[in-house]
């Protein structure tokens, strides 16, 4: 019988750091918007420091609790083991809703790079939107093998225009680069940096709900994790310092006036702008399809606890995928690209550190309930260090939603939206609890591929 790392149909380690790149980043396209919260310097500062304070408890808790339980689903069954299935359902509403947000926005990034060679492609951006959601969820249906090698080209190609764009910028006769600051920004601004680069460093956890689609998940997501993290905080740094090098304006690389293809024209020329703007393109569409490949195994899960209708997690005959679910969410994130990317990333995040503070939760009860249970990966800290740990993530989400509430008067509607989607999961619940009472407050049990 041959070993399961040669099972065929299952993501290989440089497969999976393609994916889970995509998944978090897809390149620094999508930062332009933090040079014009708080200027080059502000910039500088907030993508050396968040990553260590939001993402890096982040990564642990993800790799500590995939190594116990290497899964379909991720997140879910951790979070229905600790808590039970009614918070677990919590966390599956929360993040496919967190989800829908980040997937809409991707689509109306592709549009906003490919403007910037075709400006008449900006009047038809709906419907080119719809084009990217029902083309990648064609490609999701046929199966996770073709999403992850289309990853790897993808990243190929989202990475090549900013080796040009570094390599000239270091060589440009422009500004040195000046110490990190955030002097003189006010709370507003510097509160909505931190939404942007935390959007730019969220999805960790998304990329173990196809756990079991991996081969030997619990190596090859602590490796390709890693990879990913790597690659994702080096390039955010050169193209922070590459917009420093030049002493190009702030805001003439907001997202809104063309983003970086207009830094790329600044120092190579026309012909780089459109490179990096092509790098846009691939970014967004590598980001589309890598974000429905998790959110897509999450209602499945969901609909075999009773949670969703079964139709959900029907698979297809041919290619077995959840193709139901794929469709689904396709058709929430159709309507969702109405909104702007402002909006956008401001849902997410608050949708996303819901979910994220039911993950720790759930490894310190882990901990605390089960600490003889096999990990593979352990965080070598005891419960107090992980409390300790997980409020730098919970300190930097307070101070970013605290400072989105304070400027609620230009982003009222996306805030009260995205709080009304928190609160629709205890509405759901009732309604599911209602038609369903039997469900009892279940844990589910370990298993998966170690």
């Amino acid at each position: 019988m041959p070993s399961r790392q040669k099972s065929p149909g299952k993501l290989r380690p440089l497969q999976l750091a393609a994916v889970i790149f995509l998944t978090v980043s897809g390149g620094p396209y999508g930062l332009e918007s933090l040079f014009s919260y708080v200027g080059n310097h502000g910039a500088l500062l907030l993508l050396l420091l968040t990553p260590l304070l939001w993402d890096v408890p982040t990564i642990l808790t993800v790799l500590e609790l995939n190594s116990l339980m290497p899964v379909t689903g991720g997140y879910y069954q951790w979070v229905k083991r600790a808590l039970g299935i009614r918070w677990a359902f919590f966390e599956g509403w929360w993040t496919w809703l967190y989800t829908f947000c980040d997937l809409a926005i991707y689509p109306v990034l592709f549009v906003t790079y490919a403007s910037f060679f075709i400006p008449e492609i900006a009047a038809y951006k709906i419907p080119v939107c719809l084009l990217i959601i029902w083309s990648s969820a064609l490609l999701n249906i046929i199966g996770i093998v073709p999403v992850g090698k289309t990853s790897v080209a993808l990243s190929i190609l989202v990475l090549v225009p900013f080796f040009f764009v570094f390599g000239l910028a270091f060589f440009h006769p422009g500004a040195p680069v000046p110490t990190p600051s955030i002097k003189g920004i006010g709370y507003s601004p510097l509160s909505l940096g931190l939404y942007t680069v935390m959007w730019n460093f969220i999805g960790w956890d998304n990329a173990t709900t196809y756990a079991g689609e991996v081969a030997r998940p619990i190596r090859s997501y602590v490796v390709s994790v890693c990879l990913a993290f790597l690659i994702t905080i080096t390039i955010y740094l050169l193209a922070a310092l590459a917009v420093n090098r030049t002493g190009i304006d702030p805001a003439s690389i907001d997202i809104d006036k063309g983003g970086f293809p207009v830094l790329g024209s600044f120092i190579g020329g026309r012909w780089l702008g459109i490179l990096v703007a092509a790098g846009g393109m691939a970014s967004a569409l590598g980001l589309y399809s890598a974000v429905l490949l998790s959110v897509s195994r999450v209602p499945q899960v969901m609909a075999d606890d009773q949670l969703l209708p079964a139709r959900l997690c029907a698979r297809h005959p041919r290619f077995q995928t959840p193709y139901i679910s794929i469709i689904a969410s396709s058709v929430v994130v159709s309507i969702l690209v109405f909104f702007t990317f402002a909006d956008l990333v401001l849902m997410d995040i608050i949708l996303y550190g819901a979910g994220l503070s039911l993950e720790f939760l759930a490894l310190l009860i882990l901990r605390s309930r089960e600490p003889n249970l096999n990990r593979p990966f352990k965080i070598p800290l005891p419960i107090g260090g992980l409390i300790l740990l997980f409020l730098l993530p919970l300190g930097i989400y307070t101070i970013a939603l605290s400072g989105a509430v304070w400027s609620a008067k230009k982003i009222g509607l996306p805030l009260f939206l995205s709080l009304g989607m928190l609160f629709s999961a205890a509405l759901v619940w009732r309604l599911i609890r209602w038609l369903k009472p039997h469900l009892a407050n279940t844990h589910t049990g370990l298993h998966g591929e170690r």
